[in-house]
């Protein structure tokens, strides 16, 4: 974890990758949990038999969203920064996903800072460039910008 003493610490970081974080499994148990939190049981990605005989590889695949879903724990893992009272989630921007995950894949976050800017009269607007990776995939799960407001 890379750990930032202030707000100009991580000013000096746009345009730096902060670091990579450690590996998580997308169990079939979590893709049906998710499912069922977010009422998005589309066949794909909770018909196991189904998938078997139709998907591509023959397994289930996690929703787009669940791989977003895990990215403030991706930037979190890798990022501290000191002097905070409470960070806000302003938003994303550029959300691609661009391989499916196969219940049973491994992700990883990529993060690096893209932009910053002061926010009076005591925040900071950071914008984290996050990369998904699946663990022995050729392209990421989803690239996606990040917006968070760090208030000291």
């Amino acid at each position: 974890m890379r750990i930032f003493n202030g707000f100009d610490d991580i000013k000096a970081a746009v345009g730096t990758e902060v670091g990579v974080s450690d590996w998580i499994e997308i169990t079939q148990d979590r893709i049906n949990k998710f499912a069922e939190a977010t009422c998005d049981e589309q066949w794909i990605h909770v018909d196991q038999d189904r998938a078997k005989q139709e998907l591509p590889g023959g397994r289930t695949i996690a929703h787009g969203l669940l791989s977003l879903s895990l990215a403030p724990m991706f930037i979190r893992s890798v990022i501290g920064l000191k002097g905070l009272k409470n960070t806000l989630n302003y938003g994303a921007d550029r959300i691609r996903y661009l391989a499916p995950v196969p219940a049973g894949s491994r992700l990883r976050g990529r993060t690096s800072v893209a932009e910053i800017e002061d926010v009076p009269p005591n925040g900071l607007r950071v914008n984290y460039q996050l990369v998904i990776e699946i663990e022995g995939g050729q392209r990421p799960a989803c690239v996606a910008e990040l917006i968070a407001l760090h208030i000291r």
